[in-house]
């Protein structure tokens, strides 16, 4: 079997949660879907679950987080490109999301953040592995403004 990541998300509405990953492009697998939970896929090996709260907490003693106010993990996807990186966030921004801040350009590495509409927060990148490369031990150093 394929080695996987489940990304469990805890969200206020899951139809609304559906329809802003499907802005992003992330498509939705019915067969583990139901009215407490969208799995969304991003890859073969990436699945967004998007769960209920209530459902969500059902796997865990612990108190969910308000990720609006709170800290949970911070997901990044890669893309094949700046104008990629560019396009994934004007497409959350366009379906509700908010940027967290400006982008980020390390010269071998472009970014660019957002939360979703549960304040989950997904950064993007592309990484270029040559320029990176080229950089040796200096990749280390602060990017200066």
């Amino acid at each position: 079997m394929t080695k996987m990541i489940f990304v469990n998300l805890p969200v206020a509405d899951v139809a609304n949660a559906t329809a802003f990953y499907k802005a992003l492009g992330f498509e939705k697998n019915p067969q583990f879907s139901n009215e407490q939970a969208s799995s969304m896929q991003w890859s073969d090996a990436i699945v967004v679950m998007l769960l209920d709260r209530a459902f969500f907490s059902t796997f865990t003693d612990k108190t969910i987080i308000d990720a609006r106010t709170q800290t949970g993990p911070l997901i990044s996807l890669s893309r094949d490109s700046r104008a990629e990186v560019d396009a994934i966030t004007e497409a959350a921004l366009a379906a509700g999301g908010r940027e967290l801040h400006d982008p980020e350009d390390m010269g071998f590495m472009y970014s660019r953040a957002f939360e979703d509409l549960d304040g989950h927060g997904w950064g993007t990148l592309h990484m270029d592995m040559a320029a990176a490369n080229a950089m040796g031990d200096d990749i280390h150093k602060p990017v200066e403004a």
